[in-house]
């Protein structure tokens, strides 16, 4: 074996945890090599996912602000429109940025990146099967880190015309007058909020009785009355049996609903009811490295598989999908690899749903307290008493704390407004490092901003807020 094929690590995915774990691993000195299936590197997150998502949900806000807010700050716009085909464009220039970024960071870093499909042959050996050829490659240590792909239904085949995925919903040539989107999670509701905004008819369909199922219950009902005003309608409770395809390229679908069978028409069918893990065709069977039930790698605390010097991370193991847990865990593999300690702390991972008002939350919210029978107190301060919220014309939503009686011990936090995404990061590190709500309350917060409604509400589990 040339020595040029030779590696410390390789890994075997270029998505966020990818990556990320194989430009700590070079930074820490090692000789890594990366192999991406894709052209491009980035994996679902950058090219067909959270990146271009939230481009298009970027466009469609301020459209959006533009038809319907502008005018109470005194603009006036007479009968806005919008190219679609536009903002598809920028989503694409961006997305190609940041993937050029990963490959600048590669060069920088000297990793080799190897594009095709891997297999692996034994702990320490991959097969590469590339467009043009089939390359082996060695290493003492080897980093599954595939991503996820999304979950399909039976009886809705996914053709990325008519019946689409996230990847084909971010793809369409035009806006669908009629969007069905089955699924009311995050994904879903992201998806459907854009083309909404851009004059879709949107229906969610959730086979639940609620949306964003594991949040905080009352934020889901509440985002729930804000898209509904935003135009968006839905139907709980409710599954989807079948989708036929009409000769007018309508989709027919077959729905069960809490109390009878219908028939529901719509131009689109957006299929987002979850993700699977990516683990098919790397030969991980052959070679003994052991899966669960749901096909998830099973990995102990520093995450090797069952076999010595294979390692697994990211939406292929146990745990939340979300690319910020898999860059932490690449990040804490390597430096484990390297020698040095490092964990990461899964409770105080956030989550967030970009729609309009965001969501954010890290955390126990309140149904599980109750379910752990764990004592909490609890206060929400709206945006409406925030001076920062009223001047930007987005006041609608709070921050809600919860934290034990006895000890103030911050044990979740949940918020639903504007910027809620970057709000909670203080939140993460109050939680991170088991903070009390008088930790909270007694940090200062630049005045006016959005996040003294945090400082509002700690102070509210306390003795009580200023401003309110």
């Amino acid at each position: 074996m040339s020595t040029e094929n030779t590696f410390d690590v390789i890994v075997i995915g270029a998505g966020p945890g990818g990556y990320v774990a194989a430009i700590r691993a070079a930074q820490l000195g090692m000789r890594v090599a990366c192999v991406e299936q894709a052209k491009t590197l980035g994996g679902t997150c950058l090219n067909v996912g959270c990146i271009p998502s939230k481009a298009l949900l970027e466009s469609s806000e301020r459209f959006a602000q533009t038809q319907n807010h502008l005018a109470e700050h005194g603009i006036v716009v007479e009968s806005p429109t919008f190219n679609f085909g536009k903002m598809m464009e920028r989503k694409a220039n961006i997305v190609e940025r940041l993937t050029k970024g990963v490959a600048g960071l590669f060069k920088k870093n000297k990793i080799v990146s190897v594009q095709g499909q891997a297999s692996l042959q034994d702990p320490q050996t991959v097969k590469v099967t590339g467009p043009d050829k089939e390359t082996t490659l060695k290493a003492k240590r080897i980093i599954i880190a595939t991503g996820s792909k999304p979950i399909q239904i039976p009886g809705l085949k996914i053709d990325q015309k008519n019946i689409l995925d996230s990847t084909g919903a971010l793809a369409m040539n035009e806006v669908p007058k009629k969007l069905a989107v089955v699924g009311g999670g995050y994904i879903g509701l992201e998806l459907g909020s854009v083309y909404a905004r851009l004059g879709s008819e949107v229906w969610v369909i959730e086979m639940l009785d609620r949306l964003i199922p594991g949040m905080d219950a009352e934020i889901a009902k509440h985002l729930q009355q804000q898209l509904k005003k935003q135009g968006m309608q839905f139907k709980f409770s409710t599954k989807v049996k079948q989708a036929v395809v009409k000769k007018a390229g309508q989709v027919e679908l077959a729905l069960s609903g809490p109390e009878s069978e219908e028939s529901f028409v719509a131009n689109a069918v957006l299929v987002a009811v979850g993700r699977k893990p990516n683990t098919e065709g790397l030969g991980l069977e052959k070679i003994g490295v052991a899966l669960d039930k749901k096909n998830r790698i099973k990995v102990d605390e520093h995450y090797q598989t069952s076999l010595s010097g294979v390692y697994a991370i990211g939406d292929v193991i146990t745990g939340p999908m979300l690319a910020h847990k898999a860059m932490e865990e690449g990040v804490v593999l390597a430096e484990h690899l390297a020698g040095q300690a490092a964990e990461v702390h899964y409770l105080s991972i956030p989550s967030v749903v970009y729609t309009w008002p965001e969501v954010a939350a890290v955390g126990l919210h309140e149904e599980e307290l109750k379910d752990l029978k764990i004592p909490f107190k609890k206060f929400k301060f709206p945006f409406l008493a925030n001076g920062r919220a009223l001047c930007l014309g987005d006041s609608d939503g709070w921050v809600k704390l919860l934290a034990h009686p006895e000890t103030d011990r911050l044990l979740g936090a949940h918020i639903i407004g504007p910027r809620a995404s970057d709000m909670i990061a203080e939140l993460v590190l109050a939680f991170a490092h088991s903070s009390s709500a008088e930790d909270l309350a007694k940090t200062v917060h630049a005045h006016p901003t959005l996040a003294e409604a945090v400082k509002e509400a700690a102070l509210g589990l306390g003795d009580g807020p200023i401003h309110l």
